[in-house]
């Protein structure tokens, strides 16, 4: 391979390849870059020529791969006598300063980072794990920039699991753009105040509702940061609560009541209570109506689920404070513990339903965004560093 058949493939302004070494292995090639004639250098600081050199000397940098062959730069790196800067190392456009690696280098390694574990990327390119997880990491951090708060109205806030073991992550998304905009440590009142004590007065004020589960920490941190932001509790979550608290206990009081064959139907009825009428096929079906004739307190639990769903299909807050009332009143009724205990929970946070009526949100977006958390963690095989991960988390939704 001669000199001028692999100039097209460093067109770096001026300095040219001159010679190229490859090892005996054939696995790595060191070109030499000389600076062309007549271009003196420029300083790294403020990038005007100087006529002065202090000193020679050479670094080298890795470059893109030529096919499977790993190739390394010997660039020339002077020394100049700036008038205004001092003395100072020769800037190249193709080479950041202090870096070990072109520019264009870093790039690739960047946007394969954004599809690949960095383990393979690594693996790619001959780097080692550490030094593609600090390039991805500056990437991330160009990419996300400054966080921005601003124009924020209608937010949704839930937790996302990181490890076994209750460890948590909250994620603040922002339902009118889709964006992902904070990722913060644990589930607490204090992970909100630090949320919302990055953001100015201003943009506190300018926001109108606030879709979340039931948490008390949440609530709270709501409450003394937000407080004229509306509350909407998330659908889901309060069925998913009504069914652990309500049918699961139900259930298990009932199976402890009875024995042999009975016993074991209501056991392993739990995906039949749970799971909406709808996605039941025949059999099932069959099944369920067969537990709900001859089981009393279940058929109760099962039938107010329903009901309880259909809270939120309300536009008018006063006919759905009437509903929620309605409900309430059978649950009192119907004289089983775990109802009732629920029932008053609801009446004590009743503001959150009749707000759906003004803000129809919910964390279901959310939710579909955790799924996918999930796999960008999986895809990893897990985070050695939490602010990376986040980083990771934030960029993967900038534009839903």
């Amino acid at each position: 391979m001669s000199a001028p058949s692999i100039a097209p493939y460093y067109p770096f302004a001026g300095v040219s390849p001159v010679e190229q070494e490859l090892n005996a292995s054939g696995s790595e090639v060191t070109i030499r870059l000389e600076a062309d004639d007549g271009v003196w250098p420029a300083c790294s600081n403020c990038g005007q020529r100087s006529f002065l050199v202090h000193s020679y000397g050479r670094r080298r940098v890795r470059d893109m791969n030529l096919a499977q062959v790993a190739v390394w730069l010997d660039v020339p790196r002077r020394k100049v006598r700036c008038a205004d800067c001092g003395v100072r190392v020769e800037a190249h456009e193709f080479l950041a300063p202090h870096r070990r690696m072109t520019k264009r280098m870093e790039r690739a390694v960047g946007d394969l980072c954004r599809v690949l574990p960095i383990k393979h990327v690594a693996a790619h390119f001959g780097l080692s794990w550490h030094t593609v997880r600090e390039i991805d990491e500056r990437r991330l951090r160009d990419q996300l920039g400054t966080p921005c708060y601003d124009g924020l109205k209608r937010l949704a806030i839930d937790e996302v699991a990181v490890r076994k073991g209750h460890d948590y992550m909250t994620i603040v998304l922002d339902l009118e753009t889709g964006r992902i905009v904070w990722v913060g440590d644990g589930r607490y009142e204090s992970t909100l105040s630090d949320f919302f004590s990055e953001m100015t007065e201003a943009q506190r004020a300018s926001i109108e509702a606030v879709a979340v589960d039931m948490s008390p920490p949440y609530r709270h941190g709501l409450n003394i940061w937000v407080p004229q932001a509306a509350v909407v509790y998330d659908f889901f979550h309060l069925v998913a609560k009504y069914g652990t608290e309500v049918i699961d206990v139900i259930r298990s009081q009932q199976v402890r009541r009875h024995t042999g064959p009975d016993r074991k139907f209501i056991k392993g009825s739990r995906f039949l209570l749970l799971r909406n009428a709808g996605n039941l096929d025949a059999g099932q079906r069959t099944r369920l109506q067969a537990l709900l004739t001859v089981n009393e307190p279940l058929a109760i639990a099962y039938v107010l689920k329903d009901q309880l769903k259909k809270l939120w299909t309300y536009k008018s807050e006063g006919w759905a404070q009437r509903a929620v009332l309605q409900w309430a009143a059978l649950a009192f009724d119907s004289g089983l513990p775990p109802l009732i205990r629920f029932a008053r929970g609801l009446l004590r946070h009743v503001d959150g339903i009749l707000n759906h009526c003004r803000y129809p949100i919910h964390t279901g977006r959310l939710e579909g965004m955790n799924n996918k958390v999930k796999v960008i963690k999986r895809q990893a095989y897990g985070f050695r560093d939490r602010e990376y991960f986040k980083l990771k988390i934030k960029a993967a939704f900038q534009s839903c």
